[in-house]
């Protein structure tokens, strides 16, 4: 039986597998796109749940200021960091730099 929560991390999954290469977006963005605004920890707990899962991209996600807020979860100690710098972004000390630049703004309505 699906519950609401398996539903709605399905609704990030689809969210974050749109997110091209080379570009990262945040929680909050992902919430508000969903029509779930207030959500954004929510879709912290949809990216955790997905560590493991070769078909959702969730380095690229990242929290509103370009932190790697949710780097804990990927195997390795600097994982979440590598495999962002493989797309081409600067990390530096967990921060993203020239975020703006590598931002992405989920616009299709799901």
């Amino acid at each position: 039986m699906e519950t609401t929560n398996d539903n709605f991390f399905e609704r990030v999954y689809a969210v974050a597998r749109q997110i091209p290469y080379g570009k990262v977006t945040s929680y909050g963005a992902i919430a508000k796109i969903l029509g779930a605004a207030r959500s954004a920890r929510m879709v912290g707990w949809a990216m955790n749940a997905a560590h493991n899962r070769e078909d959702v991209p969730a380095h690229r996600v990242v929290n509103r200021k370009g932190l790697l807020t949710g780097k804990h979860h990927f195997d390795g100690t600097n994982l979440m960091q590598q495999l962002l710098e493989s797309e081409g972004i600067v990390v530096v000390d967990n921060q993203i730099m020239n975020f703006e630049s590598v931002f992405w703004e989920p616009e299709v309505h799901l």
